[in-house]
């Protein structure tokens, strides 16, 4: 018996992307579909995963005096580097979890989610590192920016781990 090929298309539900894709019986008769989501639109919610995702390694790493000494002995060039693999690394996890069948079409919306991913990271951090009072913006603006810069490496990853929940 010949296999017929299952064509799924995307249609809106509910104000949400989904791939509905039809479940054939042995005859190959439609017998119902299958909705599965499409998460390749940037959306409020998919904002407060990345906030709280972030939030749940800067706390940690922000509060370790390792992290205050290695902003002021680590080079500045390891620091971009740390800072590039991090974009890296968000990259390639959110187009491997999002938009991998689907990357055609959806170009600005996934630079957008990488973008804000690291960018909220790095407004957190920022926020919990002046709170706790190890930037010192007045007087060094770099150290407070390097310190940011390395405890967005882990927040960044938990933020884009996060917002893969659903």
């Amino acid at each position: 018996m010949e296999e017929k090929k299952t064509v799924s298309t995307v249609k809106r539900v509910g104000g949400y992307l989904h791939r509905v894709v039809p479940i054939h019986d042995s005859t190959g008769k439609v017998m119902n579909y299958v909705l599965k989501p499409l998460m390749v639109e940037f959306r409020p919610r998919d904002l407060m995963q990345i906030i709280v995702g972030a939030s749940i390694l800067a706390v940690p790493v922000a509060f370790t005096e390792e992290t205050w000494h290695l902003g002021t002995k680590l080079p500045t060039v390891n620091i971009l580097m740390l800072s590039a693999v991090s974009i890296l690394f968000i990259a390639f996890f959110v187009y491997f979890n999002f938009y991998r069948f689907i990357f055609k079409g959806h170009v600005f919306e996934y630079c957008k989610r990488v973008f804000a991913i690291y960018l909220f990271s790095l407004l957190i951090v920022g926020l919990i590192l002046t709170i706790i009072q190890k930037c010192p913006w007045g007087s060094d603006n770099l150290l407070a920016l390097r310190r940011i810069f390395i405890v967005a490496f882990p927040a960044s990853m938990s933020a884009a781990v996060s917002d893969i929940l659903k």
